[in-house]
């Protein structure tokens, strides 16, 4: 039986597996659907990966191959991908060779996310050649296709900007990246810098109506059912809506916030409700780049470490967290340790004010200050005093 298996091998399941492996844990299993491991840096083209975990600037590729080499000593599974889950760490895989169940002390779900492509977006019009999404896109310009010259990207997360930098890899221009939003999911100050660097425009307050095209895309229709424009360009880049890749969870042993983060609930260990599963990096919501989710898989792995020496805190005692005029906050529930608490969430639109935590009651508990360039994301840090004699917390704005 496994001590630990891992699902999923991007950067949150391999930094994980050798965090395990270096603490000593010798009996780590990791499972990747796909033929290679790495995730989607893999793909990327262009620097940016392994500032944080590695302290260096890498292209995609090597930043990927280099999570798979400090994993070395973990037992790799790939073309394997998980089909259901059972309470106790009891899973179903489906291998190469067909069914497969197995049984591991502490199971580490890292499956990542997928982006919401055209036909959930509603977006109309014919279906030339040339729609798809960033990391088909990416895919595609790693093994040497280039499918279009001239496209527009929509969307305004860090992917789309990532997109950007692919198409410069790949020597293709984009002629506009459209954002439906009055402003853009990433800071400010990252959409100015981008515009300059790549003389892209950045349209807001714009939608995309229709794509038009025969054999390949000739022009996208932008704007409002009341006021249009026709943007020539000869391709189409979906770019973000991520949502966790949860399917392998559904109707399992594994409860979900089907409201917010949309991903398992977990408490300050990662822990999941059944306390044989963790969940890490993007699973738990979209979406983080790939150093903060190698921190998330690292600290999953430590809380693994700690159960598997009988050393994590019951999850007996915990404080429910909630939000209010928040998109998502996590984690769930808070049980008390040596290491401060800390939330994680995102607004649905940036705020200049407070952040605060409030009892059940309505009483102030703590608060911070939240600026508009810092984006839609933040993080609210707080001593376990102020939870003593809660059983539920609420975050929301002033």
């Amino acid at each position: 039986m496994p001590d630990v298996t891992i699902i999923g091998g991007g950067p949150a399941g391999l930094t994980a597996a050798c965090t395990l492996i270096s603490a000593g844990v010798r009996n780590v299993h990791i499972i990747e659907r796909n033929p290679e491991f790495g995730g989607l840096p893999r793909f990327c083209g262009h620097y940016g990966w392994g500032m944080l975990d590695f302290g260096r600037v890498w292209r995609g590729p090597e930043y990927a191959r280099a999570l798979v080499k400090a994993a070395q000593g973990a037992i790799f599974h790939n073309n394997t991908s998980l089909t259901h889950v059972y309470p106790d760490g009891k899973i179903v895989l489906n291998t190469p060779t067909g069914l497969q169940e197995t049984q591991s002390r502490a199971v580490i779900l890292t499956t990542g996310i997928r982006e919401t492509p055209r036909g959930p977006r509603l977006v109309s019009g014919t279906r030339p050649w040339g729609v798809t999404t960033t990391g088909a896109f990416q895919e595609m310009v790693a093994y040497g296709t280039r499918p279009f010259s001239r496209p527009v990207i929509i969307g305004s997360e860090f992917v789309s900007f990532s997109a950007l930098l692919t198409s410069r890899h790949a020597g293709i221009t984009p002629v506009a990246l459209i954002e439906e939003k009055h402003a853009l999911d990433v800071p400010s100050l990252v959409g100015l810098g981008s515009r300059y660097m790549f003389g892209v425009p950045i349209v807001k307050n714009t939608s995309v109506l229709e794509i038009e095209g025969t054999d390949r895309v000739e022009a996208v229709i932008v704007g409002t059912p009341h006021e249009k424009q026709r943007i020539p360009c000869d391709g189409v880049i979906f770019t973000g809506r991520f949502v966790p890749e949860t399917a392998s969870l559904a109707g399992g042993a594994i409860a979900m916030d089907h409201v917010g983060t949309h991903g398992p609930s977990i408490d300050n260990f990662h822990r999941c409700s059944d306390p044989a599963y963790f969940a890490a990096g993007n699973i738990l919501r979209a979406v983080e780049h790939s150093g903060y989710v190698a921190h998330e898989g690292r600290q999953a792995a430590r809380s693994v470490i700690r159960m598997l020496k009988g050393q994590l805190p019951s999850p007996e005692r915990k404080t429910r967290v909630t939000s209010r005029g928040l998109r998502y906050v996590y984690p769930h529930f808070l049980i008390p340790d040596d290491v401060a608490p800390r939330l994680s969430g995102r607004l649905l639109a940036p705020h200049n004010g407070r952040i605060v935590l409030l009892s059940r009651h309505g009483n102030l508990l703590a608060s911070r200050r939240i600026f508009p360039w810092q984006g839609l994301r933040f993080t609210f840090k707080f001593p376990w005093s102020i939870l003593k004699g809660h059983e539920e917390i609420q975050v929301s704005l002033d």
